[in-house]
């Protein structure tokens, strides 16, 4: 019994190393991928395969893109797929647009499919972009036409991706603002806002002649005024706040010089407090000097008595008459 266990333990120590290593030689040579690639006429080395796994570049991806490849009759060398994939682009997607660009008669060589994925951008989507235009809708842009009525627009700009500008050229947001530019302006330089009501292909047929798409990655095919809708009257609103300003203007001055007419007249009473305090003092200088006499005193005194008896006479009856009957 002891040397049966020693057996088993002596072939189980020889039979593990060995699985080892098929293990790790089935893991470097993937053999079901070398025929799958033989069989399909994408033959790629063995030794190829086997750096790939080296090189941590998973065989799977870069051997399954280049069959569809040459399935769809292009020549895609395995080193370039292997080279993109280390530069952080996507394989899958970079062969599917270049079917799909095939297909639809668009040239799209490997380089430039490469570039435009490590650029940031989906080259699948602007291939599929290309076939199948897309439609951007603007928001609502507020304008104010020369009458002084507000409009707000909104377009519908259908556009096309441009492959040969689409590395560094701009986006959709350029886009989106070079035509609100163009719809502000354009409703702006019109006479009258019935003008615009009446006829709302004038903005497209207007923005669209100035070239908007002008260093980006999309060609613009055609611009649609999809709703129209008049706002507030600006140019009113305006008049309004311009004739309040001036009345508030008109104010402020009258009451300026109304405070200055106040002054004027508390200025002038207090001179004549100021000459009546003098009236005293010169009728005791003319006594002394005896210019009057002590008769011209007393008329004097009579006369002012019976000169606030009659301005208390008049006030009354003046009073007697405003009363109503």
């Amino acid at each position: 019994m002891n040397e049966l266990s020693v057996g088993l333990l002596g072939n189980l120590g020889l039979l593990l190393p060995i699985v080892a290593g098929l293990t790790l030689v089935l893991y470097l040579v993937p053999v079901p991928l070398w025929v799958a690639a033989w069989a399909s006429g994408a033959h790629v080395g063995m030794f190829t395969l086997v750096a790939m796994r080296l090189r941590r570049v998973p065989p799977g991806t870069v051997v399954t893109a280049r069959i569809s490849a040459v399935k769809a009759g292009l020549d895609i060398s395995i080193n370039d797929l292997e080279a993109h994939y280390l530069a952080g682009g996507n394989v899958v997607r970079v062969v599917n647009a270049m079917i799909s660009a095939d297909k639809a008669n668009i040239p799209l060589p490997f380089q430039r499919a490469a570039a435009i994925d490590l650029a940031g951008r989906n080259v699948l989507e602007a291939v599929q972009m290309s076939v199948l235009p897309k439609v951007i809708q603007t928001p609502k842009i507020a304008a104010v036409a020369k009458d002084g009525i507000q409009l707000i627009a909104v377009c519908l700009v259908t556009v096309r991706t441009n492959i040969d500008r689409l590395v560094g050229g701009a986006g959709e947001e350029t886009i989106i603002a070079r035509v609100g530019e163009g719809m502000v302006s354009t409703i702006g330089s019109s006479a009258s806002h019935k003008t615009v009501l009446e006829s709302p292909d004038h903005i497209s047929k207007h923005v669209l002649s100035k070239g908007l798409d002008a260093g980006t990655a999309y060609e613009i095919l055609s611009i649609d005024v999809s709703d129209v809708t008049v706002g507030e009257n600006i140019g009113a609103k305006l008049q309004i706040d311009q004739a309040n300003a001036d009345k508030q203007i008109a104010q402020a001055k009258a009451e300026e010089r109304r405070a200055m007419a106040v002054a004027l007249e508390q200025e002038m009473r207090a001179r004549v407090v100021e000459a009546e305090s003098e009236v005293p003092r010169a009728m005791a200088e003319a006594f002394r000097k005896g210019h009057i006499g002590i008769m011209d005193y007393y008329r004097m005194k009579n006369l002012e008595a019976d000169t606030v008896m009659r301005q208390e006479i008049g006030s009354v009856d003046d009073t007697r008459v405003a009363v109503p009957a």
